[in-house]
């Protein structure tokens, strides 16, 4: 009882701290989200994570470590696991939108891990018309990405991970726009991965692991769905993620687990109406630069005087309120936080939250779900309620997550 109670705490802190904070610090930026192509390549396919308030960078290894970290495989106790997940997606809004995500890997001996995975993601049933509201056709759009997962351990302690992607994503079937041919968005990306394990730690009396890990995922080719449009970025981002697991008996094991994480896509600048740039950067760069700019573009706030006017400097270049530049690279970090208590490696309940700036999207959600292992099976089992309402899309959304491990013992054969 007392871990339960420890874990509605915690809950209770972070559900707390996740809430929006009125002041200045929230009113003084406008709305500026950022936007991405093949968004389906971000959302999070698995239930464990998906308990955890999708603080999943740093957690123990498993198949769907192929998403969050593949450096953590080289940890592995396991020699190799599958895992089928299924997420009905966005049924505030519709019913037929749904991710399905299967990934797997193997432990080819104590230095190398391999691993892979599928994921498919359908946007339903969608009725195409012309300018004038007469149907075109009826096509069900979906996407997939395919990835190749490669770990290596480089010590005792440390491991790095890399992925290579390619990602498919026909949203128009081809049809041709105001004259305009319409094609398939087609990205090769890849991801990099490190991570730090070490499992002779001490938190007090108790004793853990604690593991440090850093990941970049997506960085990949810019994408167009025709020859006239402009090439959109894919969500590229950084996770940095915390997690430590306590041994508090030989029954009782607790999981705390921390993200940061922040997408490295050029935020949008500010322009007046006749088009011209006011505060920012523009985002027509490339791939790296991309990457860089995201650390330091935020346009912030143009300042305006009592009649509402920007306010211009004598060099041409217009004002901005002082201060909001780096609140507005501060907002575009989000946060996410779990906890997960296991009783004798068979039965598991977790929790967490995640906390998104409302001008950057405003994704603010807790998380609650579930596991059960016997002999060689497992499933997962989570659920989404947002912080915002029930008017968030993302409200009620299920995740599920069956598992089969083909290996309890960890290969032994050393490298070559």
């Amino acid at each position: 009882m007392k871990f339960i109670l420890f874990i509605a705490l915690i809950l209770t802190c972070f559900t707390g701290f996740s809430q929006p904070n009125g002041g200045a610090t929230q009113n003084d930026l406008q709305l500026n989200t950022i936007t991405t192509a093949l968004p389906f390549m971000a959302i999070t396919p698995d239930s464990r994570a998906g308990g955890m308030g999708d603080a999943g960078t740093a957690l123990s290894p498993s198949s769907s470590s192929v998403y969050w970290n593949t450096s953590i495989l080289s940890f592995s106790e396991k020699k190799s696991e599958i895992s089928l997940s299924y997420t009905p997606w966005l049924r505030q809004l519709t019913n037929d939108i749904h991710l399905s995500y299967l990934s797997g890997y193997y432990k080819i001996n104590k230095q190398h891990a391999i691993g892979g995975a599928l994921r498919y993601f359908s946007l339903g049933e969608i009725t195409f018309t012309d300018a004038s509201g007469n149907e075109l056709r009826q096509d069900k759009p979906s996407e997939f990405e395919l990835t190749g997962a490669y770990a290596f351990k480089l010590s005792d302690k440390l491991s790095i991970g890399v992925n290579g992607k390619f990602a498919y994503s026909n949203l128009t079937g081809g049809l041709t726009v105001a004259g305009v041919n319409t094609k398939p968005g087609v990205v090769g990306a890849a991801d990099l991965s490190f991570s730090y394990y070490n499992d002779k730690v001490k938190f007090g009396k108790t004793k853990g692991v604690y593991t440090f890990a850093t990941t970049l995922n997506n960085i990949g080719n810019k994408v167009a769905y025709s020859d006239l449009s402009q090439r959109d970025f894919i969500p590229m981002n950084l996770k940095i993620g915390n997690s430590f697991l306590a041994k508090f008996d030989a029954y009782n094991d607790v999981v705390f687990s921390l993200d940061i994480q922040k997408l490295l896509v050029p935020t949008p600048a500010s322009y007046n109406s006749t088009g011209d740039l006011m505060s920012g950067k523009s985002n027509d760069v490339g791939i790296i630069n991309g990457m860089l700019q995201s650390f330091y573009d935020a346009p912030g706030v143009v300042a305006t005087d009592a009649a509402g006017a920007y306010i211009m400097n004598p060099d041409g270049t217009y004002e901005v309120v002082k201060g909001t530049r780096f609140k507005e690279e501060m907002a575009e970090i989000n946060l996410a936080g779990g906890i997960e208590w296991w009783y004798n490696n068979t039965f598991a309940i977790r929790g967490g939250v995640f906390y998104e700036n409302k001008n950057k999207g405003n994704r603010q959600f807790m998380n609650i779900g579930a596991s059960l292992k016997y002999n060689m099976f497992g499933i997962d089992f989570s659920y989404l309620a947002s912080l915002n309402g029930r008017q968030s899309p993302l409200a009620n959304t299920l995740r599920f997550t069956l598992r089969l491990y083909l290996g309890d013992k960890p290969a032994t054969k050393d490298a070559n």
